[in-house]
């Protein structure tokens, strides 16, 4: 439900982009305009950093020529560009947007990799991202087991280890703050959480720039 919240508010946030005063530079005034001319402005303000016009400018692309060709190689530059500049919720907007209209085709094992990766990245704080965390680990693991074979396997098996990892030490600092409060309950059911675990303390050594971005640092 929550992811849901989190794509609609994306897609609102791109509607609006076009809304606003002249001088925003999110703001496109243009219109009818060609498929290509559309993709070039896409790809000019990618080169110049300015994301938000480049966003505004996708929107003209797909309301003017849905259809173009050209589409799908807009929304993937979209959101690697968004992926580089780490901003992973966009990222991830732009691959569902393109699983929704493209999905159906030999990329759609590339672009599951893509949204695990922009998911695994866009975790920054372990406590706060719990949700996001358990959702990568489903999606990982859908990943392993529907495309077994995959070039993409052994990054998605270190990312869903850095996970299992990041799970168990989470629980391991909730159980040793209830003690700390006298709850012992409330510490055996997080210890609890871990005796079912993969990894154990003794496998784990967290990287000095933490476990999740050390992956692809």
């Amino acid at each position: 439900m929550l992811q849901m919240i989190r794509t609609i508010g994306v897609g609102m946030f791109l509607s609006f982009l076009l809304v606003g005063c002249g001088n925003d530079e999110s703001t496109v005034e243009e219109f009818n305009k060609p498929a290509l001319y559309w993709y070039q402005k896409i790809a000019k303000n990618i080169s110049g950093g300015y994301l938000d016009k480049a966003d505004a400018y996708y929107i003209s692309l797909k309301s003017e020529h849905m259809r173009s060709p050209m589409m799908p190689a807009a929304i993937i530059m979209l959101a690697h560009a968004h992926m580089s500049k780490e901003e992973y919720l966009l990222a991830n907007f732009y691959l569902d947007e393109y699983n929704k209209r493209y999905g159906a085709g030999s990329n759609r094992e590339y672009i599951e990799f893509l949204k695990i990766k922009a998911s695994f990245l866009g975790i920054k704080d372990v406590y706060k991202d719990q949700k996001l965390i358990e959702d990568t680990v489903t999606n990982a693991k859908t990943f392993i087991n529907r495309y077994p074979g995959s070039e993409y396997q052994p990054l998605v098996n270190t990312m869903l280890v850095r996970l299992y990892m990041t799970q168990y030490l989470l629980n391991e600092n909730i159980a040793a703050l209830y003690d700390r409060t006298g709850k012992d309950e409330a510490a055996k059911i997080y210890r609890d959480k871990n005796k079912g675990s993969v990894v154990q303390q003794s496998d784990i050594t967290p990287p000095e720039q933490g476990i999740i971005g050390a992956v692809f640092d």
